[in-house]
């Protein structure tokens, strides 16, 4: 049931040449409890869509591909659904499930990468809609006990691209199913300018959930890279959330510089047009750099290594840092 030495380039989206001294698949809880009683490795690695990762270096320990699957509906009223996944399906495929469904509240999440038991974990979020705006609550295996324990939102934590499966539970916890509450009677959000755009282009002014997610499609897909044809994770950085006396400071040499309202006191900045400006966006070092179209994504054009890719965020981070006075976070997990 457990390889030995696999490598883990088709499995991470970066598509890293890196091995793993142990590998295992799990499709069933039971296979999941066995594969863990027979671990006598030193660390743990729990991977679904591998999406949201940089491998660097080889991993000592064993790594367990989460391939739970599973679509169901838990709980239906005259208004809303509580629909649960396995946290192997792969997270596109589960949006396409429910707005084939008609389920509303997840449509503007269309064509993000990974599997859906990393959706909690990351609150994953775009186009004006995170996860914690839908979701109801998850079942996760205790590593240590074995025991099945229930997280509602509360319990989740959830933040700005965190969850306490990234911070106080950092694997602690495998993540088996995720539930969402969902809608009957949609109310489409298209307040994210790009998607009005994108709408009015196509001459739509009252969108399904079927149109809207086309829309949310055609706005990635000409902005982002295709894992399947060039390596990358997404989004590399978190959008830095600042207080407001330092948005007034930039504001001093860029009158324009894009920021939101993050709460009282505090503004969110775009990361992308901060690498932008610093001259980053379409930079390229020989099999590797920043993407052309979107300076959040970092990218392998084939062939580098995770450290490159880690020490070119690191070159990054240090001049925005020396630019603007605003410190990035790395969104993706470093191996």
């Amino acid at each position: 049931m457990i390889q030995q030495h696999v490598n883990l380039k088709p499995f991470n989206t970066f598509g890293m040449e890196i091995f793993a001294a142990g590998f295992a698949r799990f499709s069933n809880i039971s296979d999941l409890k066995t594969i863990l009683k027979a671990n006598n490795y030193p660390s743990l690695l729990v991977l679904g869509g591998g999406s949201n990762l940089l491998l660097t270096k080889d991993f000592d320990g064993l790594v367990i591909k989460n391939e739970l699957l599973g679509f169901k509906v838990l709980e239906e009223t005259e208004n809303s659904v509580i629909v649960e996944s396995g946290a192997g399906e792969n997270w596109h495929e589960f949006v396409l499930k429910c707005i084939e469904n008609d389920y509303a509240g997840v449509e503007n999440l269309s064509l993000i990468p990974g599997s859906v038991g990393a959706s909690p974990m990351q609150n994953i979020g775009a186009y004006g809609v995170e996860i914690k705006d839908v979701f109801h609550h998850l079942t996760a295996l205790n590593i240590a006990n074995g025991e099945i324990q229930t997280f509602d939102k509360t319990a989740c934590q959830f933040g700005y691209r965190e969850s306490v499966f990234k911070n106080i539970y950092k694997g602690q916890f495998i993540i088996l199913t995720v539930a969402f509450k969902l809608s009957k009677s949609p109310k489409i959000n298209t307040s994210y300018g790009a998607i009005e755009t994108e709408l009015r282009a196509q001459n739509i002014t009252e969108p399904t959930l079927r149109e809207l997610s086309k829309a949310v499609i055609a706005i990635r897909q000409s902005k982002l890279p295709d894992p399947k044809l060039i390596g990358n994770a997404g989004s590399f950085f978190k959008n830095p959330v600042v207080d407001e006396s330092v948005i007034l400071k930039i504001q001093e040499h860029f009158p324009t510089v894009p920021n939101y309202s993050a709460g009282e006191g505090k503004r969110k900045l775009a990361a992308g047009w901060l690498i932008e400006q610093a001259g980053w966006k379409g930079k390229t070092f020989d099999t590797y750099g920043v993407h052309k179209l979107q300076a959040l994504v970092l990218v392998n054009y084939g062939g580098s290594t995770g450290q490159q890719v880690f020490d070119l965020s690191s070159q990054i981070i240090a001049s925005i840092e020396e630019k603007f006075g605003v410190t990035l976070e790395r969104e993706v997990n470093i191996l």
